[in-house]
């Protein structure tokens, strides 16, 4: 052979990494050419450090602008990193020769990740599976790579394999992509320093394989270096992360992804008998998820996939035959579990790691060294952690995880907590993708801990605010954060914006953040105090100014308006509940003043002073109808309202004067809206009659309009509901009043007039079991017991 050793490869192909580390065990160069950027070249020791273990990447990203960045992944399978192994346990050097990442980045747009597509107008896989015959690249590919031996010529399969490709850069053309046209012309300069630095035949060029046809191409130095002039360029900086299978799966890096990482690194990594070995993973798998999987099925699974890949030509099962085989044997036909077989085997969900040693900005280094004081592992799989925010660490833990949320870096995302609603818990999913050491990167420009970048961030974004809401959530986010130097400054400006909008609605978007953020600061022990006068000074602006801006609605602002006072309630009967203590009423600890989070402004009356602007909003016929019902509502819900009273309201609302429009919206306002509504009418028929006698009054025209409002107000009711409110009004007001309630009519199915005492009585001990009590019978037994050791130990006593 002359000239250099060229083996081209298939970017993560474990039949070609076996067949580059034969060629190099039989051609032993002395220089090794790997494609990849040049500013890899002083990293590239760290490959053979102990703490690297693949999947890994080589990341680039422009020095300025983190964001724009570029991944080179490289697998314990892909020929690469089987090359550069080879290299560096026996001493070769080795070099990367592609075109250098500060002119590669320069030709990118920011938020691009990976390389650039090779520009090929074919596939050239799928253009030689189709000559041979086959309809899937990936299993002519298996077939006549991943399960060939490394017997025979060690160089004949490239030899192949670059033929075929030149045959197809003849037939279909280089793929016209002036940026292969350029790294190729730079490959060629390299390949050709690399022959005059240590001779001809003693340099051997890992590169994908649609490459090799241009580097035998004879060309001149000066027309190589004429397609180089000119090349934008940028400051780039260069280090090794953690990269995933699950990402491998995506065309990234060389332009070229794989469908089944898993099932390659298997392929790769079995020494022997890979079909019998794959079916003893994903029986183990199966096992674990409670399937019943015996040594039996798998001994018929693998004699299944052998059978399928003698019938279908093939010299050995392939992926497409164990998965049939799975399906049938261990699956019974069911392709619910093969979901989990792909997800977890053909794909899987390993994270590679990067030694200490590896470059790194300085907010990346203190987020590792608090991923390890902390006991918080980045992992690839997605997992759920439940914080005890009572507890140090796990309190340490939360703050880690939303100043991470501030600066961009979505390790983790708060979901709802299960068994409890409690401030104390915090439940986080949390998932690592490689793709978040570009956010750290970006990250850096705020500071160089995750503490300093997490304020430095948050108090520019609250100058940048700027909606009112938007500064009110910062501050929550703040607060969860622990961000005791950038509050301030949010403070500041929260207090500016809320002074100058005048807006109800915005004064209303802020105040449930607010009044959140000082039960956030109440559990975390955070200092409130600001956050307290700014909250009672918002409330008090909004029980001013909501009167006058619920006037002359339309129907969308109407119903706005009517979310706006649902907040409102709720964030009002929260910041009533911080001050009381030990008083008898509801604000009696919040009128004496006694709150610490609220200084010298403590909340007087608060609760009070709300539902006095309840009672305003409910009693004006100028505003809008929804939100009339809805103040109504909230009034009796909290007790503030009798039942007459509410019955005189709905009476004025639907009575014959007041347009049929109003009074669908006011019924939408005091029962619609997920407020149980439906369960009012069902326990209190007086209501339920009003509203019978007002839609059998309304006229055909106006019925026809109003229809749509009340199909969506009854439609969100539970079905059993909307059956029991459908007896109601079909036994009308004369069968209402004669059954004399809900649970008392002869006429509604499912009830008689009176309560059968042995029905009743049956249900008790079902009642006992679901409440974990004692039925009557055991409680007998257990007091005969107690009175029998009784008995007992006075027996003793006296014989004693």
């Amino acid at each position: 052979m002359t000239g250099p050793l060229l083996l081209g490869v298939r970017h993560h192909g474990p039949g070609s990494a076996r067949a580059v580390r034969a060629a190099l065990d039989a051609g032993r160069p002395d220089v090794l050419l790997v494609e990849g950027p040049p500013e890899a070249d002083a990293l590239v020791e760290l490959a053979a450090d102990e703490g690297m273990r693949p999947p890994v990447a080589l990341l680039a990203h422009v020095v300025d602008e983190p964001g724009r960045s570029a991944f080179w992944p490289l697998a314990g399978f892909s020929p690469e990193w089987v090359a550069i192994r080879w290299a560096l346990r026996n001493g070769v050097p080795v070099r990367f020769i592609d075109l250098p990442a500060a002119h590669s980045l320069a030709f990118r747009t920011e938020g691009t990740e990976g390389e650039d597509e090779e520009g090929v107008r074919v596939d050239p896989l799928g253009v030689l599976a189709e000559t041979a015959g086959y309809d899937d690249p990936e299993r002519w590919w298996e077939d006549v790579v991943e399960h060939r031996g490394t017997a025979g010529d060690a160089f004949a399969p490239f030899e192949a394999l670059g033929e075929a490709m030149g045959a197809l850069r003849e037939a279909y053309g280089d793929g016209g992509h002036g940026r292969d046209l350029v790294r190729e012309a730079y490959m060629r300069i390299q390949v050709r320093g690399a022959q005059k630095e240590f001779g001809p035949e003693r340099v051997a060029v890992v590169c994908g394989a649609w490459h090799v046809p241009a580097l035998r191409q004879k060309t001149t130095v000066t027309a190589d270096r004429a397609l180089l002039k000119g090349l934008p360029k940028v400051k780039a900086e260069m280090t090794w992360v953690p990269w995933t299978h699950r990402r491998l799966s995506r065309a990234s890096g060389y332009g070229a992804g794989i469908t089944s990482p898993g099932w390659y690194a298997h392929l790769f990594g079995a020494p022997d008998r890979p079909v019998e070995r794959w079916m003893t993973k994903v029986a183990r798998l199966l096992r674990d998820e409670d399937r019943l999987v015996s040594s039996a099925h798998v001994i018929e699974a693998v004699r299944l996939a052998d059978t399928l890949a003698a019938m279908r030509g093939r010299p050995l099962a392939g992926l497409t035959e164990t998965t049939d085989a799975v399906r049938a044997v261990m699956c019974e036909g069911s392709d619910v579990p093969l979901a989990l077989m792909r997800d977890k085997l053909v794909v899987g969900d390993v994270l590679g790691e990067v030694p200490d040693a590896a470059p790194a900005v300085p907010l990346q280094r203190d987020l590792t060294r608090l991923q390890r004081r902390l006991r918080l592992k980045p992992e690839a799989l997605e997992r759920e952690l439940e914080l005890d925010l009572r507890k140090e660490t796990d309190a340490a833990r939360s703050r880690m995880l939303h100043r991470l949320r501030l600066l961009g870096v979505a390790w983790g995302e708060p979901t709802a907590s299960r068994g409890s609603t409690g401030t104390f818990r915090e439940t986080w999913r949390l998932r690592w993708e490689p793709e978040l050491a570009v956010r750290v990167a970006e990250a850096g420009v705020w500071g160089t801990t995750v503490l300093g970048a997490a304020t430095g961030k948050a108090s520019s974004e609250a100058v940048e605010a700027g909606a009112l809401a938007d500064v009110t959530a910062l501050a929550e986010r703040c607060l969860l954060a622990e961000l005791p130097d950038a509050l301030p400054v949010v403070m500041r400006v929260l207090a500016d914006r809320a002074a100058l909008d005048a807006d109800v609605g915005h004064l209303a978007q802020a105040l449930p953040a607010l009044v959140r953020s000082l039960r956030y600061g109440d559990v975390r022990g955070t200092g409130t105090e600001a956050l307290g006068g700014v909250a009672l000074g918002l409330a008090e602006r909004v029980f001013v100014g909501l009167p006058p801006a619920c006037a002359g609605l339309d129907a969308d602002a109407a119903l706005e308006m009517r979310r706006h006072v649902d907040a409102v309630h709720q964030a009002v009967g929260l910041l009533g509940e911080f001050g009381t203590g030990s008083g008898s009423g509801p604000d009696s600890a919040s009128d004496s003043g006694s709150d610490p989070r609220f200084g010298s402004g403590a909340p007087q009356g608060v609760r009070a002073r709300w539902h006095s602007v309840l009672r305003t909003l409910a009693g004006r016929e100028s505003v809008a109808g929804v939100v009339r019902g809805r103040c109504v509502r909230l009034l009796l819900d909290g007790g503030e309202l009798g039942d007459e009273e509410v019955a005189r309201l709905m009476g004025l609302a639907l009575s014959r004067g007041s347009a049929p429009a109003e009074g669908a919206a006011w019924i939408e306002g005091f029962v619609g809206g997920g407020s149980g509504g439906g369960m009012l009418l069902v326990h209190d028929e007086r209501l339920l009659g009003l509203v019978d006698e007002w839609l059998c009054g309304v006229s055909d025209d106006a019925f026809t309009d109003v229809l749509p409002l009340l199909r969506r107000t009854f439609s969100a009711y539970e079905p059993g509901v909307r059956r029991t409110l459908g007896e109601l009004v079909r036994r009308g007001p004369a069968g209402r009043a004669a059954g004399g309630g809900i649970g008392a009519g002869a006429g509604l199915p499912g009830f008689a007039g009176e309560i059968d005492p042995t029905r009743a009585d049956a249900v008790v001990p079902v009642v006992h079991l679901l409440l974990g009590l004692p039925t009557e019978a055991e409680a007998e037994a257990e007091a005969g017991a107690r009175t029998a050791r009784a008995a007992g130990d006075e027996c003793v006593g006296v014989a004693g």
